[in-house]
């Protein structure tokens, strides 16, 4: 399914079930709200977005605790279950992110492309762990692209789950 097509449908469902969505990047810094409001008619359901890309602006604006990020790191499933959290108090649909786009900042454990994904529905939370198809580019901008669209996809295919 292409980009556009899942851009749409979201704006249907969203609208059609009268809902308001919110987003917290930190990797891909804005590109999913971006991305959703290239379509006519975001303003119907998108409320409040967020680029946390720093630990304390995931602390202040979303409530992700210090514990986390110490113990697990903001590159984790726990950091990215707290973000959708935290978003919870500004939407009842959520999308967050938190990954490495590379070059530096990975290890063994944590590879260049990785993310995690967090898509949320009145408390409901999904986190994915995804590895980016362009991770071996070591291009940023690549990577974040398709990180951004699998949000979106993600987030698709939970919602229509979720409300049938």
């Amino acid at each position: 399914m292409k980009k556009h097509e899942i851009l749409q449908e979201i704006k249907e469902i969203l609208i059609k079930n009268n809902l308001a969505l919110s987003t917290a990047e930190s990797c891909t810094g804005g590109l999913v709200s971006s991305y959703l409001t290239d379509i006519d008619g975001a303003s119907k359901f998108i409320y409040q977005n967020f680029v946390t890309y720093s630990n304390e602006a995931k602390m202040k604006f979303l409530n992700v605790s210090s514990s986390t990020l110490e113990k697990y790191g903001a590159v984790s499933e726990q950091t990215a279950r707290e973000m959708s959290l935290g978003l919870f108090k500004y939407a009842p649909c959520t999308i967050a992110t938190t990954g490495i786009l590379g070059p530096t900042g990975w290890s063994e454990e944590k590879p260049v492309g990785l993310v995690y994904i967090s898509v949320g529905y009145k408390g409901n939370i999904k986190v994915i762990k995804y590895i980016s198809k362009k991770a071996d580019t070591n291009e940023r901008c690549k990577i974040k692209k398709d990180i951004a669209k699998q949000a979106l996809r993600e987030f698709l295919e939970f919602i229509k789950n979720t409300l049938n």
